[in-house]
């Protein structure tokens, strides 16, 4: 298939010139300046599908597996999904929901907050696509995934830095997360620090930066520049209107697509009202609507664009006190939108916002979350002053096809003359930068594509991070008091910072603090909310407005304190203490009581310490069996995916010895009852598993210490053993770069103990299946300590953390958790799978006795 029938069946037309180049080049372009509503998202997503299916095999094989699609904004995101799903539904290549590892279709999976809706991460073999915010992306790239269980952390840093198409779309939105984008494309090609093939590839990685105001200064980080300067000249790709429209071949239809949006009208006016003058911005607002209405004989829609929630919410209340004294047919629809909504409330407020207009017009007041993130033009459009880059986009939502002959109208909003609190007319952006704005809307009489200058913008970073910073973000454990390395200011920038904020209902007076089998926050329940914002809330007088956040420690819910409110967290308010508006969205000062959202069937609490979820599997498993089953996978895995001979055998090795600490008496312990006569070690079996005897007994521990005083050679080639001994301690993603106890874990009567394992606990001879019995083996916890244990069996050995920095250092952070996620994935599926067979066999046979009965 050429990539023009590909485009012309996903889309319905010809692709244009600059999308086919994108497609069609020899390497794919790293830098894209297009002007905003010319197709920059069919072209990235489209052409990557082309190269990854149906281009030559040479540029298939060089074509990343996984689409990484970066965006700014929510709204962006579930918009970007819903064009993707409908391209690869038309081309018969959109993966079931229930078959996302079929090979011949491609999953689309979105990352928008909350619990994890898809598992994406359990198929590092697919090709697939994964939108999201620079918040769920770029965190979880820096292995701190905002939102996400702690246990999930490693399994996404792993495959987000290996093998991926990272494309970052309207990067002038990113603020202080676009540096780190370019940081973190020049450490793949810098870790690890030995010259290897997998480092100069870029761990099979790459990034493309988008936009329409793109300038390459922006991207010319520490690491980064000179990599950048390296780059040849088609790495470029710019939008140019001539050599578009006189192409060979260029489609009638396509031209005049083009022309039409290029030459579309959009005259420039001041605006009589200053920022922060609501009433009067409100009567100027409703007379340019009417006259436009009058002047197009029909209802048109009008688009305010204010720099905040604040200032946002406040016009909208006074347009709605205005037009609600005389509330009939005769006046205009009025639509809020902004960022800070419940998914569903909010997909309700962009609906109403894209709706026809009714005959007396639309009035859709907005923050930024429309520069990009609505598919929507407007007959009249107000817009504060704010960046150039911003100024822009929000050009491109007025009369954006070219569909008003006359009466389009851009309004400009300037900060009062003389503000006295000059500062809150500027926030959220830089005095410098709404100046030189300024200084160029003067000199404009018309903002279309053809009338926009060309402008060199600024781009200055407050932080930067650095190869030492990455490197210390490998290690997921919190440190003494429970805190983690805080990244918001290298994926945000500070003004930016948001939690995420739920609400549910219980009775306070028989039950002050909620229950610890509280179901996990779903997607739908959340709405994001400013930090300081959130911080202010918790302040309210009555000491039941305070707010709730999961303590994976304990494993229960707890008042979460003021001072310690942490960006990209999620909290739990009650619903009697308010704060939010299905029509106003996130609103601190609102007292009406919450209606939490109707949430599906209980499932876990978030991340515990002591949880194995996938423990109690449909059937009785041993461990022999288990270890089989999940070799099996690993080798199917590794036969598809980009491993070394070395590292496949390690991971084999690693499956083998995985669930060894399960045959620890505490683990055995916790069997349910009615187990099976015998002396079978267990490593499954199907109901609810008795809690630990040992407050976070954590088996893979366990696991991992006796592969390293295993008989050599019984786990893999000599030289291997401290990997497959990581590998099988942070498959759960809770044992990793150091071993030490819990704040609140007692000793078993042990002179060292950590994660419920002590010293000199045995392990009882084991079946591993294949032909492995591992040996009885005491325990020793001396590696737990730091510097080259003194005491039998490690006498001169290094220290669990000395050998884990090693490897690290030796296979670079990026490699290293991809073999993680690679085991992880294969011991998840495996175990789902014995699950899921049960319960279908179990349906089928009450299927066959209802039939039966019938």
């Amino acid at each position: 298939m050429t990539f023009d029938d590909l485009f012309e069946t996903a889309t319905g037309h010809k692709p244009f010139a600059f999308q086919r180049a994108f497609a069609e080049g020899q390497e794919i372009p790293q830098l894209v300046r297009a002007p905003t509503g010319l197709g920059k998202t069919a072209m990235a997503v489209l052409g990557w599908l082309w190269r990854r299916r149906f281009a030559p095999e040479e540029i298939r094989a060089k074509t990343p597996r996984r689409l990484i699609y970066c965006l700014p904004m929510r709204v962006l995101v579930e918009q970007t999904r819903t064009e993707t799903q409908a391209w690869l539904e038309k081309l018969g290549l959109l993966a079931d929901a229930a078959a996302v590892d079929d090979p011949a279709t491609i999953a689309v999976h979105a990352l928008l907050g909350g619990e994890q809706q898809t598992n994406w991460d359990l198929y590092p073999e697919q090709d697939s696509v994964l939108i999201g915010t620079q918040d769920m992306l770029l965190s979880r790239a820096l292995n701190r995934g905002y939102a996400a269980s702690r246990a999930r952390w490693p399994l996404h840093f792993g495959q987000l830095h290996t093998d991926c198409l990272w494309l970052f779309d309207e990067i002038q939105l990113m603020g202080a997360g676009l540096t780190t984008t370019a940081q973190l494309e020049a450490f793949r090609r810098l870790l690890p620090a030995e010259d290897t093939p997998r480092a100069r590839d870029g761990h099979g990685c790459r990034s493309v930066w988008m936009s329409a105001t793109l300038d390459e200064d922006w991207l010319a980080t520490v690491d980064y520049k000179q990599i950048l300067q390296g780059l040849p000249a088609d790495a470029r790709l710019t939008f140019d209107f001539l050599r578009e429209t006189t192409a060979p071949g260029v489609a009638e239809e396509a031209r005049m697509i083009l022309v039409n949006r290029w030459q579309a009208r959009k005259p420039l006016s001041k605006a009589a009202a200053a920022i922060g003058d609501a009433k009067s911005l409100a009567a100027e607002v409703l007379q340019a609507h009417r006259e436009a209405c009058a002047k197009a004989g029909a209802g048109t829609r009008t688009i305010v664009v204010l720099n905040t929630v604040k200032r946002a919410l406040e016009l909208y209340q006074r347009l709605n006190r205005t037009l609600g004294k005389t509330a009939d047919e005769t006046q205009p629809s009025l639509v809020l939108l902004h960022s800070r909504f419940r998914p569903g409330d909010r997909a309700q407020q962009v609906d109403a916002a894209l709706a026809d207009p009714p005959a007396a017009g639309s009035i859709v007041v907005s923050t930024q979350v429309i520069e990009a993130g609505v598919n929507v033009s407007s007959a009249t459009l107000f817009t504060e002053l704010a960046p150039w880059a911003s100024l822009v986009q929000r050009f491109g939502r007025c009369n954006r096809k070219g569909e008003v002959d006359h009466g389009a109208n851009v309004h400009w909003i300037a900060p009062p003359v003389e503000a006295k609190e000059k500062a809150k007319y500027v926030a959220p952006y830089d005095q410098d930068d709404l100046d030189e704005a300024a200084g160029l809307l003067a000199k404009l009489a018309d903002v279309g594509l053809a009338q926009l200058p060309e402008v060199q913008l600024r781009y200055s970073p407050e932080h930067v991070i650095r190869r030492a910073d990455l490197i210390g973000l490998y290690d997921t454990t919190p440190d003494l008091a429970g805190n983690d390395i805080d990244i918001d200011r290298f994926v945000r920038d500070a003004g930016d910072s948001d939690v995420r904020v739920f609400w549910r209902n219980w009775d306070r007076k028989t039950d002050p603090q909620p229950s610890s089998d509280k179901p996990a926050v779903g997607r739908a329940e959340l709405c994001t909310a400013p930090v300081h914002e959130f911080r202010s809330f918790l302040k309210k007088p009555s000491g039941d407005s305070l707010a709730w956040r999961w303590n994976f420690l304990s494993g229960r819910w707890e008042k979460a304190a003021q001072n310690r409110v942490v960006p990209g967290q999620v909290y739990m308010v009650h619903s009697d203490d308010g704060g939010y508006s299905p029509l106003r969205g996130w609103d601190p000062k609102s007292k009406d009581s919450v209606e939490p959202v109707t949430m599906p069937a209980k499932i876990q609490p978030p991340d515990d310490t002591g949880a194995d979820r996938y423990a109690a599997g449909g059937t009785w498993q041993t461990i022999a069996e288990h270890t089989t089953e999940v070799c099996d996978m690993i080798d199917h895995l590794a036969a598809l995916l980009s491993v070394t001979e070395d590292e496949s055998t390690a991971l084999h090795s690693s499956g083998r010895w995985h669930d060894r600490g399960k045959a620890h008496s505490i683990s055995q312990g916790a069997l349910p009852g009615d187990r099976p006569e015998g002396d079978s070690l267990w490593a499954k079996a199907p109901g609810q598993w008795k809690r630990y005897d040992r407050p976070h007994f954590r088996h893979e521990l366990a696991s991992a210490l006796a592969v390293l005083l295993s008989p050599e050679g019984l786990v893999g080639p000599g030289g291997q053993r401290d990997l497959v001994a990581f590998l099988v301690a942070a498959h759960h993603g809770k044992v990793r770069l150091s071993i030490r106890s819990l704040p609140n874990e007692r000793s078993p009567g042990a002179s060292r103990f950590a994660r419920g394992v002590g010293e000199n606990d045995e392990l009882p001879e084991t079946p591993l299946g294949g032909g492995v019995t591992a040996p009885r083996v005491v325990l020793s916890l001396e590696p737990m300590e730091l510097g080259i244990s003194q005491e039998p069996p490690f006498v001169g050995q290094p220290s669990w953390t000395e050998r884990m920095i090693r490897l690290r250092n030796q296979h670079g952070p990026f490699r290293l958790a991809y073999l993680e996620a690679i085991l992880r994935a294969a011991d998840i599926r495996v175990s789902k799978a014995a699950k899921d067979d049960v319960a279908d066999a179990t349906q089928s046979k009450q299927t066959a006795a209802e039939g039966s009965n019938g």
